[in-house]
């Protein structure tokens, strides 16, 4: 029922003269006769993603910043953001347009937001317009704007005028 195992021995050294095999140095492998191909390398462990970058409430930033990866904001930012995740805390404020998969305000922006998921929490104080696939808006958010759903809010399309498009040409 229990048997004795190594968990409480000390470990044993490696033997410093003989080095480790890397991992590329495996063996290569080789189809069974069944035709099927099967490997004798370990499953490649997907990587971890990376954390998000903090810019702290000491910060102040002036100037675009773009990332596919995810920004928290606890300073003042005076410039256009790009990101996949973007939260801005409650003390932070940005002033310029906001474009990202996921937006998530506890402080304020002035600019427009644009996202897939946006999210004004009870703290947050907007001052522009909001264009999004879904938002959520709690109860005490401060907004000033105009609120648009699109399927695909992240597209940064510059549209004419209706009536520039509808004017005739005159020939000469």
């Amino acid at each position: 029922m229990f048997s004795k195992s190594k968990i409480n021995e000390p470990a044993s050294k490696p033997d410093a003269a003989k080095p480790a095999e890397p991992a590329a140095a495996a063996k290569p492998a080789v189809p069974p006769t069944g035709g099927e191909f099967k490997s004798s390398a370990a499953p490649v462990a997907p990587k971890a993603k990376p954390p998000a970058s903090v810019l702290s409430a000491d910060l102040h930033i002036t100037g675009n910043l773009k990332t596919t990866g995810d920004i928290q904001i606890e300073g003042k930012v005076e410039g256009d953001i790009r990101a996949h995740l973007l939260t801005v805390g409650e003390g932070a404020t940005v002033k310029g347009e906001v474009i990202a998969d996921d937006v998530v305000v506890n402080g304020r922006i002035v600019g427009r937001v644009r996202g897939l998921k946006v999210r004004l929490t009870s703290t947050a104080r907007v001052e522009g317009d909001i264009i999004h696939k879904t938002i959520a808006i709690e109860s005490g958010a401060h907004f000033e704007g105009s609120v648009q759903r699109q399927d695909d809010p992240l597209s940064v399309e510059k549209k004419q005028p209706p009536a520039a498009a509808a004017k005739p040409q005159a020939a000469s």
